[in-house]
């Protein structure tokens, strides 16, 4: 079964900012954009992090993360503008491999990927 749905996948279509929240080691928020993710067929997140170094020190304690994203250019719900997710999920970071050469050949700037697992996505608009 999917966790992450066609609306899911349409939001990353559009430019929009995505909130990463770990706690670990202390609370922590950082940012990235909707198109810096990658979806792998499995349905884990890929995402490009050059700093996100506070976020590692977390995982590193606690591997469970959130993030939020959303786009105001995808129907949400009763076809208002605007809809957006929070994510569940465990992250780990990892610096070689085919997959990070992938990611290193579409974001040059990256020293590691952070993986998350998806446990829940749930549409909140």
């Amino acid at each position: 079964m999917s966790k992450l749905n066609e609306k899911f996948l349409e939001v990353l279509k559009h430019e929009g900012v995505v909130s990463i929240m770990s706690w670990g080691v202390e609370p922590h928020l950082v940012n990235t954009w909707n198109s810096y993710l990658v979806v792998t067929e499995d349905e884990r997140i890929l995402i490009p992090a050059y700093g996100f170094r506070k976020t590692e020190e977390n995982v590193n304690v606690n591997n469970k993360v959130k993030i939020s994203l959303g786009s105001k250019n995808v129907l949400g719900f009763k076809d208002y503008p605007g809809t957006g997710f929070i994510v569940d999920g465990t992250a780990r970071y990892f610096e070689s491999g085919e997959e990070y050469d992938m990611m290193k050949a579409k974001f040059s700037f990256l020293t590691r990927v952070l993986e998350i697992t998806v446990d829940n996505a749930k549409q909140m608009l």
